[in-house]
């Protein structure tokens, strides 16, 4: 399948703002075609790349660190593939180091590279512990996503305030209880 122009995607807005109602040639709206095209490109930069290969450089001087490593509050910017509508909110991602790290900066990376394109929440948090887990070969991975759902808050059952938490919990941050309590305390903290 062929993917489609620049020129393509603003052709597909004038049609959304006709539909809606509104004059695609009037002033407000002359440049909006395009200033969508181009956000849209941005707020779905995930298919261009593998968050995956965020995690390739890694680092084995560790100083004999052995201790859980937990990146919390990063900012999740996600789209809905039922309504394409925002998912906001805060990934907590941790992971058990065998015998090497990672940049911290590089689990920011891989939650942002598979945000940006259309998802569900569940798929999400899976994809980003699974790619930790294939890449890093940790003890464990811990990855809990909380978010709020544009598709509920501003449409349909109209819940603002309401968000969702998913989990995927791999290796000892699922099997050992002690490790599990230590990750999600330190996800739920302040």
């Amino acid at each position: 399948m062929a993917k489609p122009t620049q020129a393509d995607a603003e052709a597909a807005v004038r049609v959304l703002i006709e539909w809606a109602g509104d004059d695609p040639n009037r002033e407000g709206l002359l440049d909006t075609p395009a200033r969508v095209a181009r956000s849209y490109r941005e707020l779905f930069a995930g298919y261009e790349i593998d968050p995956r290969d965020y995690l390739k450089r890694t680092f084995e001087e560790v100083g004999g660190y052995d201790e859980l490593v937990v990146l919390k509050n990063i900012r999740v910017v996600s789209f809905c593939e039922h309504h394409m509508l925002p998912v906001l909110g805060r990934a907590h991602v941790g992971y058990l180091p065998t015998n090497r790290v990672v940049g911290i900066s590089k689990l920011a990376r891989v939650v942002h590279g598979f945000s940006r394109r259309l998802q569900i929440q569940e798929k999400l948090t899976a994809e980003i512990a699974g790619a930790i887990q294939d890449i890093l070969q940790p003890q464990g991975v811990g990855v809990v996503i909380e978010a709020e759902h544009n598709c509920m808050t501003l449409r349909g059952v109209n819940t603002p305030g309401s968000s969702l938490t998913t989990s995927k919990l791999l290796g000892v941050m699922r099997d050992d209880p002690r490790t599990r309590d230590e990750f999600l305390g330190m996800a739920r903290g302040p």
